[in-house]
């Protein structure tokens, strides 16, 4: 195989240092029609690898949660594309039986047409999502033919026309439509975020059960009617009874209040109390620069990703208990536990968030909602200590993933940043930094290297990664945690964050 693979390797470099510019049209017709069925063989050779890699190694293996994140770490693709190759894989490539007998592809024609670059990868986009909406009362010879009748049609049509084709034989087969199923509607609840749009809003698109919907029209019955949880009024009216004058400035339609409503009755909920979220009170928590709260401009970030503007954020700070973290010369309480606790307390909690935002693997999306805080230096359990710039956010899954003997390695750099190493089978140059909850690091000019250290050994702290940070703050009122005896009671707590300003 490695020779193979070397011969096509070195045919291709053959190819592509040809010159094209003096081919005529016929001439050059000829090798895209080649080079485009070699584009539409090669899946089928890389889905039969990617299956007998899966039955000879399992992800842990390989240094990761799931063959999914091996194939995005590895080849630096995007999650959604890696599932789309695992998946083709799985119904495309041989199989084995339990007990090791060779098996056909699951759809046998349609991989078939591909090894001989008859369809392209939208061919088999299509095929693969009809025969997946087959109802299950249809038989296996019937399944086996729609696949064919598909792969026949796909050779000579579009895959606009194979859609058309394969929407029209599924109605066909199951004219009547769907029968109704409770199981069906329950799973088929949910709701779902886009992406934050350039104004800063959310759309968010779901579908409710019966109950939900019940429960959101009490709801809307009581904060959603006209004059109630109006965000224009100087005094909005949150409980009780709108005046009269409420209910006529209202100008509203019902969606805008529904939205508004639901913003009061979140806000009535946080301000109840809804216990804890990785060792801090469930609210919201919000970090931006100082420097932007006191010129009233800029944007703050919350502990999901979530991007506000200042004035927003101001604006909910006077209604709020608030979990500041100041990064500009502030003293507090240390943040310096050294071997007291294993557990990082409240106070370092918020300041790790305030640093990074979220899980600081590479790749990771999950916020700091979401996270645990990582011995990122230092494993407790190899005399790690419990202090914020040895410390870092990471989910809980990546945070298990992290082993000495063979898995993924975290260290913290000049910067007080941690930076993740890879496994061998995974490790292919790629950055260390997790740049998505802290874009604003793409845009840091290059540093000097770090100060060298004397001849007595000794070496000068970097002003940047180290600095004097505000300690808990007054609504979390944890207990005062013991100091090691090396502790100094004016020792810094956390490192400060670029630009040396943050809150």
């Amino acid at each position: 195989m490695r020779e193979a693979v070397s011969a096509l390797r070195a045919a291709f470099d053959a190819v592509a240092a040809c010159d094209v510019d003096l081919l005529t049209r016929a001439e050059l017709i000829e090798p895209l029609d080649e080079l485009e069925t070699l584009w539409c063989q090669l899946p089928a050779v890389r889905e039969r690898l990617l299956a007998r890699l899966q039955q000879e190694s399992t992800p842990k293996q390989m240094g990761a949660k799931s063959w999914k994140e091996v194939l995005a770490i590895r080849w630096r693709i995007s999650h959604g594309e890696a599932n789309r190759r695992l998946g083709e894989a799985a119904v495309l490539a041989p199989r084995r039986s339990l007990t090791g007998e060779p098996m056909p592809a699951a759809l046998p024609a349609t991989a078939a047409a591909q090894a001989l670059g008859l369809i392209t990868a939208e061919h088999v986009a299509v095929i693969r999502h009809a025969v997946a909406k087959l109802p299950g009362f249809v038989d296996a010879a019937t399944r086996g033919q729609f696949e064919v009748d598909l792969v026949r049609t796909a050779v000579g049509v579009g895959p606009k026309d194979l859609k058309d084709t394969a929407a029209l034989r599924l109605f066909l087969l199951d004219q009547d439509g769907p029968v109704p199923d409770d199981a069906d509607r329950v799973r088929s609840r949910g709701l779902s975020k886009g992406g934050q749009q350039r104004n800063g809003n959310i759309s968010v698109r779901g579908e409710l059960t019966p109950e939900a919907w019940a429960t959101l029209e009490a709801i809307f019955a009581k904060y959603a009617v006209p004059g109630m949880c109006n965000p224009d009024d100087e005094q909005p009216c949150t409980s009780g009874t709108p005046s009269q004058a409420q209910i006529d400035n209202d100008h509203r339609s019902l969606a805008q209040r529904r939205h508004d409503a639901l913003v009061v009755v979140g806000r009535i909920a946080l301000m109840s109390g809804l216990g804890d979220l990785n060792g801090l009170p469930v609210s919201i928590i919000i970090r931006t620069t100082l420097q932007d709260l006191e010129s009233r401009a800029g944007v703050g970030t919350t502990g999901g990703g979530t991007v506000m503007p200042i004035a927003e954020v101001i604006r909910m700070g006077a209604h709020a208990n608030h979990h500041l973290a100041v990064f500009d010369k502030a003293t507090g309480s240390a943040l310096a536990l050294f071997r007291a606790k294993r557990v990082a307390s409240p106070a370092q909690r918020i300041m790790l968030i305030a640093r990074d935002g979220g899980c600081t693997k590479p790749g990771c999306i999950v916020g700091a909602y979401g996270c645990q805080v990582h011995h990122a230096a230092a494993d407790w359990a190899g005399g790690g200590n419990t202090n914020v710039d040895e410390m870092g956010l990471a989910c809980g899954p990546d945070n298990r993933a992290v082993d000495a003997d063979g898995g993924w390695r975290t260290e913290m750099n000049e910067r007080c940043e941690v930076e993740w190493i890879p496994p061998p089978p995974l490790d292919t140059g790629q950055t260390r930094l997790n740049t998505y909850h802290r874009p604003e690091r793409l845009l840091r000019p290059e540093e000097p290297s770090p100060p060298q250290s004397d001849t007595t050994g000794n070496t000068e702290p970097d002003e940047v990664t180290r600095g004097d940070a505000a300690g808990e703050p007054e609504p979390i009122n944890p207990e005062p945690a013991e100091q090691a005896d090396t502790a100094e009671p004016g020792q810094p707590g956390g490192p400060a964050p670029p630009e040396d300003q943050a809150a």
